[in-house]
């Protein structure tokens, strides 16, 4: 099969609602919404691996840090491991007293019993169930009229109110999402949730939530803010509800979309970090804070040190973060164009503290989010930072990192600027060997003794340290572990990666590691070896020197 000449013979534009008298063009967002991160639920059961109960640990922390204050923590009555992970939280006292956690279910009764099993004793908690609304679902999947789709509507949230009315206990939320709500007739819409507003009688104390996500994200953006405008205006107890909107990206506008429906009244948003989610993924909560943040309004989250925020993501997601993904992306604070380099630094000279952000090509200042000017400021060409990575491919097996190239191609730029001349592949070669390989000063690995056993790994490692042996000793859940442990000073790893050089006998590995050293800059090293774990350690050793001398110069 090909794209069709006529498309209109097989699909079908999407039908406008009239409203002629709509407002929502001439509102400004001037506060942030009410934030909720669905990440351990919605992200969680679109990943190819599903976290396990150490890695949603992890994350639920991060959130935390982040300073979300509602999470959706997962879909308990759906899997075990779900369950378990809420009765942690739970039993474990995790979960600080002004945050609350958030489980979805669907609008069956066994599954409803089974979800208030997984919130028993919770201090704060929101229910949020829901059901398909939409002509499609009703029709092909499961065969439903109007008046069945609100009858379950009813039912289940009767059966809610019960189960929370017997845990008094808990400080009960409730959250009702018409499921497909983008591609549902928002008249029928506003009559399914004003059954549902009928049932739990909210006060605005004591507020509904209204899901209404654009489950399949199936017109322009404006057409959705037109559907939350229009609902607002007729759906009962205004004041007593909260507008809840849930974006997917199908047609890459899931920000726009959030971004009207609040100018449409949406009191609330959730996502995922970094867009994570079924199909093209739920919106970005880090683009839509830092977009409200860049107009000068407070977010009420922090991102000041988005990597690694990033890094927990991409750890227990699985997913990289796209190079060019807006503030976060390795690549979205660099210009390689010589023009724009020449703008960036005039507005880096002209910029007086205490002032207006008025730097050319830049939204955000890259220090706010814990980025280094270094690599906004000495940008390169893509040519080069392109032709160095491809001649230590082909020539040397040596295949960087993508951050790491960027750091090198600037080592490689300056050496370029001294000598005026273009550089060989061998002379890039010499250089990596100089600034990487050979970066043991102050600390120089001479030699390792490893033992592991039922998991733990214990490293002796001998250094020379200044014409002085010295033994560091430390103990982890792996090799590289142990020696973090074992070293004199604070150091994090941002990232790691490894390959083989060459193949059979004579291969070598290749390691690289991302450091940063008592919350310093973050600086690359390499190791090279016949035995991955001493290229590993000589990759640490190597990212060590590094920035503890550029500490030093900086220092001088």
């Amino acid at each position: 099969m090909s794209m069709l000449k006529d498309p209109s013979s097989k699909y079908r534009p999407f039908t406008q609602i009239a409203i002629a008298d709509r407002t929502w063009p001439d509102q400004i967002i001037d506060r942030a919404p009410i934030w909720l991160s669905t990440d351990l639920r919605d992200g969680n059961q679109s990943l190819i691996e599903p976290m396990d109960a150490e890695k949603k640990m992890r994350f639920f922390k991060c959130l935390l840090a982040v300073g979300l204050k509602e999470i959706e923590v997962g879909f308990p009555s759906a899997s075990q491991t779900d369950f378990d992970f809420v009765r942690e939280l739970i039993e474990g006292g995790h979960i600080p007293d002004d945050v609350t956690i958030q489980v979805l279910t669907q609008a069956r009764d066994d599954l409803i019993e089974r979800t208030f099993e997984s919130l028993k004793g919770a201090k704060k908690a929101i229910v949020h169930y829901y059901n398909a609304c939409a002509p499609s679902f009703r029709k092909i999947v499961f065969n439903q009229d109007k008046a069945g789709v609100k009858g379950i509507a009813v039912a289940a949230g009767k059966t809610i109110k019960r189960l929370a009315d017997a845990e008094p206990e808990t400080q009960w939320g409730f959250e009702y999402s018409p499921e497909v709500f983008s591609s549902t007739e928002t008249d029928f819409a506003v009559e399914v949730c004003n059954a549902v507003i009928a049932v739990f009688q909210p006060t605005p104390a004591q507020p509904l939530i209204l899901n209404l996500p654009a489950t399949i994200e199936c017109a322009t953006p404006n057409n959705y803010a037109d559907q939350i405008e229009w609902f607002g205006r007729h759906i009962d107890k205004r004041g007593s509800v909260l507008l809840s909107v849930h974006t997917h990206n199908d047609r890459g506008t899931g920000v726009a979309a959030t971004e009207l429906a609040i100018m449409a009244g949406a009191d609330r948003v959730e996502g995922c970090l970094f867009g994570n989610g079924e199909r093209t993924g739920n919106v970005c909560l880090v683009t839509l804070a830092l977009n409200l943040y860049t107009q000068g309004v407070n977010p009420q989250l922090d991102f000041s040190d988005i990597d690694n925020v990033r890094k927990v993501v991409e750890d227990c997601n699985q997913i990289p973060v796209h190079p060019r993904h807006p503030y976060v992306g390795d690549l979205v604070h660099t210009a390689f164009s010589g023009s724009h380099q020449d703008a960036i630094r005039k507005g880096f000279a002209q910029r007086q503290q205490g002032t207006l952000w008025e730097v050319p090509y830049l939204p955000i200042d890259p220090a706010d989010i814990g980025r280094d000017y270094e690599a906004v400021i000495r940008v390169n060409s893509q040519s080069g930072k392109g032709g160095i990575t491809f001649l230590l491919e082909q020539e040397y097996g040596i295949n960087l990192p993508r951050r790491m190239q960027i750091e090198f191609s600037q080592v490689v730029q300056k050496e370029t600027d001294r000598l005026g001349l273009e550089m060989s592949a061998a002379q890039i070669h010499q250089l990596l060997e100089r600034e990487y390989l050979q970066a043991t000063t102050p600390y120089a690995l001479k030699g390792h003794r490893l033992q592991e056993e039922n998991g733990t790994s214990a490293v002796d490692v001998e250094v020379n340290n200044a014409g002085q042996t010295q033994h560091w000793r430390g103990i982890g859940k792996g090799p590289l572990e142990a020696l973090v442990a074992g070293l004199p000073v604070a150091v994090e790893i941002m990232d790691y990666s490894e390959h083989a050089i060459g193949a059979g006998t004579h291969a070598k590995a290749a390691a690289y590691i991302e450091l940063r050293v008592n919350g310093g800059r973050a600086l690359h090293g390499v190791g090279i070896d016949e035995n991955l774990t001493t290229a590993s350690f000589r990759a640490l050793f190597s990212a060590l020197n590094r920035a503890i001398g550029q500490a030093a110069e900086h220092a001088a």
